[in-house]
């Protein structure tokens, strides 16, 4: 009869702790301090992309400055290798090659961009958020970052994704289109 209550007894003491180790651990915080603006560009761009109509993904800007640059698309594209480039060199692996002309993906429809673009920051921010002190500086070097750190690689890839956001809200407004985050800060 001890034994068995003695049993019990650990059990109702092990519940808590087992439960404790079951549930989600917090980032660390060097992570969350990155990852949140990364969170921010991903949510407006991917957003951004969203509201331009599939039959204008070939819009160009034309005239002026604007001649040869990417399509919408190309654009899309282009963020999309980039970000799994970036974090590919991170894990040391070798990044697709020719992410400035949009890369391997066979992605071509608005469609099957915008997967490509949700998946690339989804695996962007997977590998972000292992982010630490004790990692921030290790060394990572490849064909798109150059020779940086995982910290640096991290900061490369917001710039990267804000510099075409803000790209891309041209584009937008040349088609008569607010960009969704400016048009939430209007209401």
């Amino acid at each position: 009869m001890k034994s068995a209550a003695t049993l019990i007894l650990i059990g109702l003491l092990a519940a808590p702790l087992q439960a404790a180790a079951q549930e989600p651990k917090p980032g660390d915080p060097m992570a969350e301090t990155v990852a949140q603006w990364f969170d921010m560009i991903q949510r407006s761009f991917v957003s951004l992309a969203d509201a331009l109509p599939a039959d204008r993904w070939d819009f160009a800007p034309k005239g002026g400055e604007f001649t040869g640059v990417r399509t919408f698309a190309q654009q899309v594209k282009h963020v999309a290798c980039a970000n799994v480039a970036f974090f590919n060199e991170v894990e040391h692996k070798d990044p697709p090659a020719g992410c400035e002309t949009g890369g391997p993906s066979s992605a071509r429809t608005k469609s099957e961009l915008m997967t490509y673009l949700r998946e690339s920051f989804s695996y962007a921010t997977s590998i972000m958020r292992r982010l630490t002190p004790a990692n921030a500086m290790d060394a990572v070097e490849g064909p798109y970052g150059g020779k940086t750190t995982r910290l640096g690689i991290s900061t490369l890839a917001i710039w990267h994704a804000t510099d075409h956001y803000g790209q891309l809200v041209v584009y937008l407004r040349m088609n008569g289109i607010v960009p969704p985050s400016t048009a939430a800060e209007r209401r």
